[in-house]
């Protein structure tokens, strides 16, 4: 077949997310067919066009619509050249989703990525806004893959879609990454968080518990995002700010050895559509605390991970975090979820394919 994916974020990028996504089904899927990948530019050192991987990486100039939205020229011009079997595009939330149906395809899968809210005011407006023409793209989609149940809920929901349009394929890890980690001594323990400084990621509540912990405890975020600044100064205004140690732009081996390393995962997120840093801290055999919102839900069992209510209280969360700290390492390593809330990238790809062959 030949297979074009279109993508918001940057093919070959450590952005994670949608970016980390695409990249790997689409190595997995290059292995048996021919793979096309419509992304968008970050920097002029990216070439134009390249293969990556056996992937034939073509890359947009964008511009940024409120600090998020990749709108591009380019591509939908490109859009209307082009002919593949399958088109699959990636990301509601933006606009090279939307693109596709310009697309000569014999097939249009669309996954969306979709947890039903905007991060910010204006991008919560524009949802809203673009809700008509967003449905429309879906209801022209041949199947919606979803992440999650909880993302399958809110879209059929939301958009009033038959069930049975669309399919729940979780997303993927290379478990082999962390077979051979080992686990550093350390004389301290430490809370981690991974992911984007958005307040709705709730970082925010992991800085206002920390003076309510052990002084031992230290608190380890790593990613980048507008909230930075606002973390450090309340940090100081707490007086914690020597507990906690910011990170970005971390190497893949590096990031793996901060799961291992640490004693507790912490995602206080208001919404997730699934949350891949959730399954790699359980691999890692980390004991990790959530909250009872979105597709979050899915992993609380309060054995692996625990529940906190949303809006966090948190004098309730630091009572929590310090049983979980005394637990010690969570021996389940994800097997639990791994074959089901947990798939391989390479089982990801091959359940894609059935998709695409209908």
């Amino acid at each position: 077949m030949n297979i074009l994916q279109v993508c918001t974020q940057p093919f070959g990028t450590p952005e994670g997310g949608i970016a980390e996504y695409v990249n790997n089904v689409s190595k997995f899927l290059a292995r048996k067919h021919n793979v096309t990948v419509y992304g968008t530019k970050p920097k002029q050192s990216f070439p134009r066009i390249e293969y990556v991987d056996g992937v034939r990486v073509e890359r947009f100039k964008h511009y940024y619509l409120g600090g998020a939205y990749r709108f591009s020229i380019e591509l939908p011009l490109r859009l209307r050249k082009s002919k593949f079997d399958i088109v699959h595009g990636h990301g509601y939330h933006s606009f090279p989703l939307h693109f596709c149906t310009l697309a000569k395809r014999n097939r249009f899968i669309a996954s969306t990525h979709f947890h039903g809210h905007g991060h910010t005011v204006f991008r919560d407006s524009l949802l809203r806004l673009l809700k008509p023409f967003g449905k429309r793209t879906l209801l022209k989609a041949d199947k919606i893959v979803a992440v999650s149940e909880y993302e399958k809920y809110i879209l059929e929901r939301t958009f009033k879609l038959d069930s049975s349009k669309i399919i729940v394929i979780s997303n993927g890890l290379n478990l082999n990454e962390f077979s051979n980690l080992k686990r550093n001594r350390r004389d301290f323990k430490s809370m981690l968080y991974v992911g984007t400084l958005y307040s709705y990621k709730g970082p925010q509540y992991l800085i206002e518990v920390l003076p309510k912990l052990d002084d031992d405890v230290i608190l380890e975020i790593v990613g980048k995002g507008p909230l930075r600044q606002s973390l450090e100064t309340r940090a100081k205004e707490l007086k914690v700010s020597d507990r906690v140690k910011f990170y970005q732009d971390l190497p893949r081996d590096e990031l793996l050895q901060k799961y291992v390393d640490a004693d507790l995962f912490a995602l206080l997120s208001r919404y997730e559509a699934y949350s891949i840093v959730v399954a790699e801290a359980l691999v890692a055999g980390k004991h990790c605390i959530l909250t009872r919102t979105s597709a979050l839900t899915e992993w609380i069992d309060e054995e692996n991970c625990f529940g906190v209510n949303f809006p966090v209280d948190i004098d309730g969360f630091a009572r929590l975090a310090k049983k979980v700290l005394d637990l010690g390492p969570n021996k389940n390593n994800g097997k639990k979820w791994i074959g089901k809330k947990i798939l391989e990238w390479k089982d990801v790809a091959d359940r894609l394919e059935s998709v695409y062959l209908g």
